[in-house]
């Protein structure tokens, strides 16, 4: 691939890429995946994690030259990249309206296994898309992308104590939102 090993580590990969494309072709292999599944994560829709993961590379393309960090800080960055144009999305598309529409119209009440877990899963997005942003990409980054909390704090420039606390509150949130008191996240 041009010179370039698929044996190196990031670190070496973000040095190489600022002039060789193959370097940033592998930089944006490794990484396509985590993006992707983050988005999918929040937005609960594999099409628009697509379309967001794609206008994620693309703004990683266009502003690479600016970026100074290692390899640690090129994953974070990656994450707020991906958490802007999530949240963008979903102030656009009024998702927080449409759920609440949603659970008005529709009872959940389905006796079929498939559908009760359907149902359950649409109920436990509506209420991951009624909370404020912050908390949603806290609680994506922590229990679906298994992100620790002080990378979820050098990832939102935040400290750990400040991503616990709000982990607590958004699942206290969720909770209250879910009407179980007694759920496990």
């Amino acid at each position: 691939m041009d010179g370039i090993k698929d044996g190196l580590e990031d670190a070496e990969l973000i040095v190489k890429a600022r002039t060789n494309y193959n370097a940033f072709s592998l930089l944006y292999r490794r990484h396509y995946d985590a993006v992707f599944r983050y988005c999918v994560h929040r937005l609960f829709d594999r099409h628009t994690a697509e379309d967001i993961t794609s206008q994620v590379f693309l703004r990683v393309v266009e502003k690479f030259h600016r970026f100074e960090g290692d390899e640690k800080q090129f994953r974070g960055w990656l994450f707020v990249i991906a958490t802007n144009f999530i949240n963008e999305h979903l102030r656009k598309a009024a998702v927080n309206k449409k759920a609440e529409n949603y659970l008005k119209e529709n009872p959940q009440n389905h006796n079929n296994d498939i559908e009760d877990k359907a149902a359950k899963l649409e109920s436990l997005k509506n209420a991951i898309h009624s909370l404020k942003p912050k908390y949603q990409t806290i609680i994506t980054l922590h229990y679906f992308e298994k992100m620790k909390f002080d990378d979820i704090a050098e990832t939102l420039g935040t400290s750990p104590a400040t991503v616990r606390s709000q982990l607590s509150r958004g699942v206290e949130k969720l909770r209250k939102k879910m009407n179980m008191g007694d759920i496990t996240i």
